[in-house]
């Protein structure tokens, strides 16, 4: 049988092109599963709470308050709510920074992740991907953020005389809530200080290694802390953030995260925590 040139051309072409998507329909199919899968902590948008953590399915991810000192608190029965989070995968998300992650080895022997330092958990009723049930549990969970400007610990006041605190600053032993930076340093305020006005430090800053004064400005609040209550103020030409008008300060000698040294330096009650009982700065 006789074979046109233009029906020969024509196949030729058909099968060139069934060829071309083909390969095309294979490589759009499995790149995005190669190249794309999420490993380890992500960063999630969430319409309530904006950016929140998540494991790489998108379940989200919880801070505890009483973990201050980077050492999970939480044990027994209250895994039971609050299951252990622990990816041995590297972040893929080029959002967090990588440096920002660890692990540490529970009492048991078992990994859990870190971010920032805080452990990570998950709650176990968040039934569903992008359920965020958990925050402000009893005032010492809250969802993991990528960007707190302040966090809330919830521990054991022990001064710089090594003798335990309560939240009213009498002796005595049990916890008590206070506001830290992102990583669970301690925040104070300096009693003669007035409202937005900061009595303490000297213009040449030679007493801001004593008490360094908490320069960072923006980033996300817990629940519990209102943003009506956070504003940045001026120090000789720094910036100093405050709360409820009280501007905060580092203790220089509280070592490590969870430390809060300060309460008793150089005495009790010239430099106190603060919390959502903490009254207003008086203005004069």
């Amino acid at each position: 049988m006789k074979t046109n040139k233009k029906q020969v051309a024509a196949v030729c072409l058909a099968v060139m092109t069934l060829g071309l998507f083909s390969s095309c329909s294979k490589s759009d199919a499995e790149s995005p599963d190669v190249e794309n899968k999420n490993k380890g902590i992500q960063i999630a948008s969430n319409t309530q709470f904006g950016n929140i953590l998540t494991d790489a399915n998108g379940k989200t991810l919880y801070f505890f308050s009483n973990d201050s000192k980077g050492t999970s608190t939480c044990v027994g029965d209250c895994l039971a709510a609050w299951p252990v989070y622990y990816s041995s995968e590297a972040s893929s998300d080029m959002e967090i920074d990588k440096s920002l992650l660890g692990e540490i080895t529970r009492a048991d022997g078992s990994k859990q992740s870190t971010f920032k330092g805080w452990p990570l958990y998950y709650y176990a009723a968040d039934g569903q991907t992008g359920q965020v049930k958990g925050d402000a549990v009893n005032k010492i969970w809250y969802v993991a953020k990528p960007d707190y400007l302040l966090m809330v610990a919830n521990a054991q006041l022990v001064g710089h005389d090594n003798k335990n605190y309560l939240g009213d600053y009498s002796e005595g032993t049990g916890k008590t809530s206070y506001l830290t930076d992102d990583k669970g340093r301690t925040l104070y305020a300096f009693k003669p200080d007035k409202f937005n006005k900061n009595n303490y430090t000297v213009a040449d800053f030679s007493n801001d290694a004593i008490w360094p004064i908490y320069q960072k400005q923006t980033g996300s609040l817990p629940s519990l802390v209102s943003s009506a209550d956070i504003t940045v103020i001026t120090v000789f030409g720094k910036k100093q953030l405050t709360y409820k008008g009280w501007p905060l300060y580092y203790f220089g000698q509280d070592q490590q995260p969870g430390d809060n040294k300060g309460i008793s330096f150089p005495r009790v009650g010239i430099w106190p925590i603060l919390n959502e009982n903490t009254t207003v700065a008086p203005s004069n």
